[in-house]
């Protein structure tokens, strides 16, 4: 890496050459040789400050070598030089002015300059502005990193002189951006100031913010008769209010060296214990000093002697206090500033109090359709069917291992979700009814011994899970396209995941409403859910229609499974943590209404995001005051959000 390094240097020093002979830089070196040889960082500053400004072209391959601890001094003259070692313990130096070799020197007769970190800072710092203006767009984009991370008032001026010529369109945005808030924090100029904080009052991004709290930051001081004319004050206290306690008060005293310490209890008990002559303390016997009012009689009796500093009285206390004044004041000195970062941040804090209710409502409707998506089937076997399945969840995890393995044999991410959603819905569909055939048909208008029976086959579907697949979590990987998330500011963004199940889930209402209403089978379904024995008689089999109506039910289940798969984790134990939410969006929807299972996930999921907001602490609380809330909601509203009308609403 090194001898890329030097090559690189070399290349340069050979292009400057013919400038570099008419102003070299070794006379600036050597006028502060003694500085350089040093290498202190008290003494520094001034030798690399000489440097940076010299307008010289040399000086940045100068600051990079020594940064580099690559720069030797040869002791016989006290040249500086760029070293490579080419062998043993010689090296070879180069000219930083000419670029030409000077020969090859033993270790002995050179010294490496090795800055230590505060040093390498400084260069560092000295860098910034060549490198903002380097050819090389990552150097300039380093930089500008370099002055992000920590910045100085030193950066303010080559910032803005390198925006003009910044040819790239992203990094000359950056560049504005970090100039207007170097400008906020360094700049002289206090017009100039406020005028940048004004313009950018409407931002929301985190930076800005991390800028102006300092200008408005306040320290708690106290100073004797009089506030001193050069603080900006940011409110007055009185001692013995809410905001500044009397003992808070005096402590500031105490601290600032106003006022002596007042005597503790602890403090009375050191000082009996340190003046004990003869088993006595100022005349009074060691064994009668067993209450307070002794070892206090005995205390002001050692303070009357000079031995103890003396106790002091409220008044005294009261009359030190009444003496100082007691203030909170800015950071910065300028009350313009401070007054436009005050007003700035207020309106800030507006439009992310507004925005954080968008990121909210955005996470509210994102697990409403993720909840809904997980609901969709069981409103067609539960409530169109009226069928209590208790393994509906296990379909939903059914579906999300058949994604985990497609993409065991898709390696390409995009293909293997496309292949996954429709084998999804084809596994789970044959699931579902060789369930309805095998075991649910023989259930039908027994609820009780339904839900017993689905919650047995739930239990042995999760154990043939486990057998297949373990007990660890399975990775079903979104596609490239998919990852990362939609940023529309510095608070609200919402991954592309959540998204496109969003879509997903109004693409299934659109399907599930074509099929009830467009399709035959939709309107033999329906037929057979208001009148089994109606529909018999002309002609529709209710036998084949239960069966296909609860296999559709299924199979919209696992393709929901593979679309919580991409960000849930994928065990056997998925589907359980949607069961209750599921069987929860159908009834507080509406029983038999795809409407309503549309309001109800909107409501558990708009209910849920709203708990955790204001509990964001414990979600397990969360999900506990989201059932409590739904059992009252059941008792005034048993039908749900939006209930049946008609004989349907009867049956």
């Amino acid at each position: 890496m090194k001898r890329f390094l030097f090559a690189g240097l070399a290349l340069v020093l050979s292009c400057l050459a013919a400038t570099a002979q008419d102003a070299p830089i070794q006379p600036l070196l050597q006028e502060h040789q003694a500085a350089i040889a040093k290498s202190s960082r008290k003494t520094i500053a001034p030798a690399i400050d000489a440097i940076a400004a010299s307008g010289l072209p040399q000086a940045q391959i100068v600051l990079e070598t020594w940064g580099a601890k690559s720069m030797w001094m040869r002791k016989s003259d006290g040249l500086f030089f760029i070293g490579e070692m080419v062998g043993g313990d010689t090296y070879r130096l180069t000219d930083f002015d000419t670029g030409e070799v000077a020969g090859e020197f033993p270790r002995t007769e050179l010294e490496q300059l090795k800055p230590n970190s505060g040093i390498r800072a400084l260069i560092a710092t000295a860098l910034v502005q060549f490198q903002l203006n380097d050819p090389d767009r990552a150097k300039r984009e380093d930089a500008l990193t370099s002055i992000q991370r920590d910045p100085e008032a030193a950066h303010l001026e080559p910032l803005r002189a390198s925006i003009e010529s910044e040819p790239d369109g992203i990094l000359k945005a950056q560049k504005r951006r970090m100039e207007r808030l170097l400008t906020i924090s360094f700049e002289n100029d206090i017009q100039t100031r406020i005028d940048a904080i004004d313009e950018m009052s409407g931002d929301l991004g985190v930076d800005l913010r991390a800028t102006l709290n300092p200008l408005v930051a306040t320290t708690r001081e106290v100073a004797a008769g009089q506030v001193p004319e050069d603080r900006n004050v940011a409110a007055r206290l009185r001692p013995g209010s809410e905001v500044l306690p009397r003992d808070e008060a005096y402590g500031l005293l105490v601290a600032k060296g106003y006022a002596p310490a007042q005597v503790t209890p602890d403090d009375i008990r050191s000082a009996l214990a340190g003046n004990i002559t003869g088993g006595m303390v100022a005349g009074i016997p060691v064994a009668q000093l067993d209450s307070d009012t002794a070892r206090s009689r005995a205390y002001a009796a050692l303070a009357k002697a000079g031995r103890v500093p003396p106790i002091l009285s409220d008044a005294e206390i009261d009359a030190a206090l009444a003496a100082h004044v007691f203030y909170d004041s800015y950071a910065d000195p300028s009350k313009q500033v401070t007054a436009a970062a005050l007003a700035a941040l207020k309106s800030i804090e507006l439009k992310v109090g507004v925005n954080q209710a968008l990121d909210l409502t955005l996470d509210a409707l994102s697990l409403a359709s993720i909840y809904f998506l997980a609901a969709i089937g069981l409103a067609i076997t539960f409530g169109v069917m009226g069928v209590i399945n208790m393994a509906h969840g296990e379909f939903i995890m059914m579906g999300a291992y058949t994604g985990y393995v497609v993409q065991q044999l898709i390696p390409d991410h995009t293909i293997s979700i496309l292949v996954a959603i429709p084998l999804a819905f084809a596994v789970t569909f044959a699931a579902g009814v060789a369930m309805e055939r095998l075991v649910i048909r023989w259930l039908y208008a027994r609820p009780l011994e339904t839900l017993l029976a689905t919650f047995g086959i739930s239990i042995a579907l999760q154990q043939l899970a486990k057998n297949i697949f373990g007990t660890q979590a399975r990775p079903l990987t979104s596609p490239e396209w998919l990852d990362g998330a939609l940023v529309l500011n510095d608070v609200v963004s919402i991954s592309y995941i959540r998204i496109a199940i969003f879509f997903l889930a109004l693409m299934f209402l659109a399907v599930f409403l074509y099929i009830m209403k467009r399709t035959r089978l939709g309107l033999e379904t329906r037929a057979v859910t208001q009148n089994p024995r109606m529909a018999a008689s002309m002609g529709i089999n209710p036998g084949r229609v239960n069966m296909l109506t609860f296999g559709l039910g299924s199979g919209i289940a696992g393709i929901a499974g593979v679309a919580i798969g991409l960000f849930a984790k994928v065990t056997s134990e998925l589907g359980s943590d949607y069961i209750v939410q599921s069987f929860m969006t159908v009834v507080v929807g509406g029983v038999g209404n795809i409407w309503g299972t549309l309001a109800g996930a909107t409501m558990i999921g708009f209910l849920q995001k709203g708990i955790e907001w204001m509990n964001p602490s414990n979600t397990l609380a969360a999900q506990t005051y989201m059932i409590v809330f739904i059992i009252i909601f059941i008792q005034f509203r048993p039908r749900g959000i939006i209930a049946l009308k008609g004989r349907a609403a009867g049956d």
